[in-house]
């Protein structure tokens, strides 16, 4: 009996067949083997009647956009699968990113207090025999979903919306005029925020195998000994099974949470999860020094990432638009899931609206509302940099040597160059000195990134670098023009709101 099937066998519900049903999951992903949905289909006819402004689907992370615009006056009907509830494991966020939900007057200073699990600092960022740097206020907050999403529910339905409980998406047809989801419910909108398997996501990307992969397995268990410090990417072992291994900590309501996460092409020979989860379970004594029959172990968690380089997610229909994990809006660096989305939440609630009242709701009007980030697409080459290719021969430190070269650096030009890339932000100024400051210091280091990436990548990367450079300038020059843009029309207002929008987050400047 391996390690896995032992521990993961004790647990409450039937872990590991959930941990082997994700396993078949990436197998077909891998292999290309998905059945490619056709849930969406197009009418000419006109729908008589449209019953709500906007439908979303995916109720988990769909009831913060789905508050936040029936608190606006908007009539928004939510489906969710089953019943909408969070889960026990806390969402990990920085409390900064959290004053959004006072902004948009979601909850209110004590609700937010309340919804706060758990905080510890400081966080650490370190690698095998190399740099190690100690954070402050850096993802160290953890949000009950249980209790945030209870509330968000009941302000939801306070504002007017309409909760449809164990109502699974099944199809939408869309008309000239607005969609019929289900054959039943009619809307001007349809907001899918079913995630990265969204039927809809899946139909619109042709079954394209993802471009990479983030595979991450952990538990959260009681029996560590007493540590208010967390690691929010440690590596202290080389390459195994081409893969360098990265570890994430920190302290739960219940006991501790230890992730081991890697990055990965999509090629069918690659490790599978439960063998992943048996190296986790092999090292986690190594990682955090203790035994593990010392642990009493509460929970599993396991899961795959994938991401596309055609990111965000543009989909070809009117009235409909994806959001948070479904358009593929974080980076390839980035789990994604509830950071994204809240990242994201005032600039959605807002371009929607706008959308809804200036009746901008045509493909190419709401696919400004996912536009081109070159902030994120830059990160591609960060996560080239991470990964290493199934037949590909480097040095089993290499990427370790350069992690700790890089952020010997960041850590030197302080935290304003530190925390937005800890946070998945990538600003010009910054990302140019870290490059300018690596490349002085460590040239020979450097040098050896061009056969480990290759020149295309490279090449590709140039592109968004600069791309970054010009959204940089373009925002700047976008703050310049503000008071002119009230002589504009409400349609041409959502126009260029939505560019500008586009410069602020294509250049990090959201942080």
């Amino acid at each position: 009996m391996t390690l896995t099937t032992e521990i993961l066998s004790q647990l409450p519900g039937d872990v590991l067949t959930g941990l082997r049903r994700a396993d078949s999951m990436l197998t077909n992903l891998r292999q290309g083997n998905q059945v490619i949905p056709q849930v969406v289909t197009v009418s000419q006819e006109n729908i008589s009647t449209r019953e709500w402004d906007v439908i979303i689907c995916g109720g988990t992370l769909g009831i913060l956009l789905g508050a936040a615009l029936a608190m606006k006056g908007i009539k928004v009907a939510l489906l969710e699968r089953g019943i909408l509830r969070g889960r026990e494991q806390e969402w990990n966020i920085s409390r900064k990113e959290l004053e959004v939900f006072l902004e948009l007057n979601l909850l209110t200073a004590t609700e937010l207090t309340q919804a706060i699990a758990t905080e510890y600092n400081p966080a650490r960022v370190g690698f095998h025999q190399g740099t190690e740097v100690w954070v402050e206020d850096v993802l160290n907050i953890g949000v009950d979903p249980l209790y945030l999403l209870e509330t968000l529910k009941q302000k939801f339905l306070a504002a007017g919306g309409t909760l449809l409980e164990n109502t699974p998406f099944s199809g939408v047809v869309v008309h000239p005029n607005g969609v019929v989801v289900n054959d039943t419910y009619t809307s001007r909108l349809l907001i899918d925020a079913m995630g990265h398997f969204s039927p809809i996501t899946q139909q619109a990307r042709g079954g394209k195998k993802p471009d990479a992969l983030c595979l991450v397995v952990g538990t959260c268990a009681e029996g560590f000994p007493e540590n208010h410090q967390g690691d929010l990417l440690l590596s202290f072992t080389t390459l195994e099974n081409q893969c360098q291994y990265f570890w994430e900590a920190f302290p739960a309501r219940d006991g501790r949470t230890t992730y081991l996460f890697t990055y990965m092409d999509a090629d069918p020979q690659r490790i599978g999860l439960e063998t992943f989860f048996e190296e986790y379970l092999r090292l986690l004594p190594a990682y955090q020094n203790i035994e593990l029959n010392q642990l009493t172990f509460k929970r599993a968690l396991f899961g795959f990432f994938p991401s596309h380089r055609q990111s965000p997610l543009k989909t070809p229909w009117n009235y409909i638009l994806p959001v948070g994990d479904s358009s593929g809006c974080q980076s390839p660096l980035s789990f994604g899931g509830f950071g994204a989305m809240v990242r994201h939440l005032k600039r959605l609630t807002d371009g929607i609206t706008e959308a809804l009242e200036t009746e901008q709701l045509s493909a190419s009007a709401l696919q400004l509302l996912q536009p081109y980030q070159p902030s994120l697409s830059v990160t591609w080459l960060f996560q080239k940099a991470m990964s290493v290719g199934l037949q590909q021969k480097i040095a089993p430190q290499q990427i370790n040597q350069l992690l700790s070269a890089v952020f010997a650096e960041m850590q030197q030009l302080g935290e304003p160059v530190l925390k937005p890339f800890l946070q998945d932000i990538v600003q010009f100024s910054a990302l140019t000195q870290t490059l300018l400051k690596t490349n002085f210091s460590h040239p020979m280091l450097v040098a050896k990134i061009i056969p480990h990436v290759g020149l295309i990548s490279l090449i590709n990367w140039l592109l968004h670098y600069i791309n970054l450079a010009m959204y940089t300038i373009l925002f700047a020059c976008a703050q310049i023009l503000q008071p002119w843009e009230k002589n504009l029309s409400p349609v041409a207002q959502y126009y260029w709101h939505r560019w500008v929008d586009g410069w602020k987050y294509g250049a990090g400047k959201d942080y």
